[in-house]
């Protein structure tokens, strides 16, 4: 529902109905509809002006942190309602209440939050905000609130990706159950870039993996950002040879000209 009101709003003269004396500006409503259209294609979200640093809670939840235009009430009110993971959507309601009672619009973008999260967390913490007139003492509790759970998240889905790890050599766990899982497990924890990088490589050059799992994981690919996917294409090509190596290395070629060839497309 979120959706189709931006896209609404959108549609009115290009958006030059949007104005900065409502509480919603021009640029906020085209960072919103550039967040819908990465969650239409499954792309990872980046912090404005850092296309290598994925977006996630904590710099949601940084105050010092310069968000630009994402800090408009419309891209963080879709954050709440529309994103897959529950720690990111906690963030951004977090992020939104300071804002909600800034005008009239506001207040009711803030209620329509609320109302269409798929997020329990997410209109507990709308609901508590309003219910105290946005007082600082209700934000800072949200703020709290998100804080813990955003840690207790990411705890528990890493422990769950070394178990499934532990379980995959081991050969008690599916390969492509294994896949599944861990490209699952590594979204909805919202795992730091980094991580997610160190873990795709050492599978990726590790003489003791299996290469049809190796095709599994490559075969996901493209639910990694395109600065990751680069990491691990560097380290596998300089990664000491070994028995499957060779084979691996020929499919991320085929992979990098495939993407060449895309961008020439667009």
């Amino acid at each position: 529902m979120l959706g189709r009101e931006i896209n609404s709003i959108g549609g009115r003269r290009g958006g030059e109905a949007v104005a900065d004396g409502l509480g919603i500006t021009h640029e906020g409503l085209k960072v919103a509809l550039g967040i819908k259209e990465h969650y239409k294609k499954g792309t990872p979200i980046c912090v404005p002006g850092e296309e290598t640093r994925i977006l996630v809670p904590e710099h949601l939840l940084n105050k010092n942190l310069d968000l630009q235009n994402l800090e408009d009430p419309l891209p963080l009110a879709l954050l709440a309602t529309r994103d897959p993971d529950a720690p990111m959507a906690v963030a951004a309601a977090a992020r939104l209440s300071p804002l909600g009672n800034r005008t009239e619009l506001v207040s009711g973008l803030f209620e329509l939050v609320g109302e269409t999260t798929k997020h329990p967390l997410v209109r507990q913490a709308v609901s508590l905000v309003s219910e105290n007139a946005f007082a600082p003492d209700a934000i800072a509790h949200v703020r709290r609130h998100a804080t813990r759970f955003i840690v207790k998240t990411r705890s528990q889905y890493t422990a769950a990706l070394r178990q499934n790890m532990s379980a995959l050599i081991e050969g008690v766990i599916a390969p492509r159950t294994f896949v599944k899982e861990f490209f699952e497990l590594a979204e909805a924890g919202n795992l730091r870039h980094d991580i997610r990088r160190k873990l795709v490589l050492s599978l990726l050059i590790s003489p003791s993996i299996r290469p049809s799992i190796k095709f599994l994981m490559l075969e996901n690919f493209h639910r990694l950002s395109r600065p990751v996917r680069l990491e691990i294409i560097s380290g596998v090509l300089r990664a000491e040879p070994n028995r499957h190596s060779d084979v691996i290395k020929e499919e991320l070629h085929w992979i990098i000209a495939q993407e060449r060839k895309n961008r020439e497309v667009h």
